[in-house]
């Protein structure tokens, strides 16, 4: 079983890039966004207080994204080829907790990060605001996600490098032509 992390700036193209990956590889996608807007949609307190801290651009508390996570990765079917993680992990401590989430399951990651110039990803999240429906597709709360995630979430990507299973990729490039890079990594790594 191959676990990849799609890892990136909000508007990068890991939803997009994922989608491509499940269709090659047959890999399961389990983006914390579609998770988190389920529970919104469920209209529990946990939903409520999850819609409060994204409509702002925040981060879901730690302990509350593992234990998302955890449940999950219990839940998977047996035949799993592996899972693509999409907006998780998004701290250190995520990074650390899902390390040995895997671990216990006698798995792995490798992390993909699919780097984007900045003016490019606001230009994005804006477009895709105007279809979205996306409350936080807006300047103000892009920009905060964007401060956020380079003060946050960007060292995230330095724990993957340190364990020696991280991987750079362009994303300025076309769906497609970042899709090829992502794919040659894995033919060449034997990931998938």
């Amino acid at each position: 079983m191959q676990n990849i992390i799609l890892f990136g700036a909000p508007g990068s193209g890991k939803g997009t890039q994922s989608e491509f990956l499940v269709k090659k590889y047959g890999l399961q996608h389990l983006s914390t966004g579609d998770l988190l807007r389920k529970e919104i949609a469920s209209g529990s307190e946990l939903g409520k207080e999850i819609e409060s801290l994204i409509s702002k651009g925040n981060l879901v508390p730690d302990h509350k994204m593992i234990h998302l996570i955890a449940h999950h990765l219990d839940s998977l079917p047996k035949e799993c080829n592996g899972v693509i993680f999409d907006g998780f992990p998004r701290t250190v401590e995520q990074a650390e907790a899902l390390t040995m989430l895997l671990e216990r399951k006698h798995m792995t990651a490798v992390m993909i990060e699919i780097y984007v110039d900045e003016d490019e990803v606001i230009t994005r999240l804006l477009e895709r605001g105007k279809t979205s429906g996306r409350p936080d597709d807006n300047f103000l709360t892009i920009k905060q996600r964007l401060r956020i995630y380079h003060e946050v979430t960007k060292p995230v990507s330095g724990y993957y490098l340190h364990h020696h299973n991280y991987f750079l990729i362009n994303g300025n490039y076309s769906m497609e032509d970042t899709f090829e890079q992502i794919d040659k990594i894995l033919s060449m790594h034997g990931k998938c």
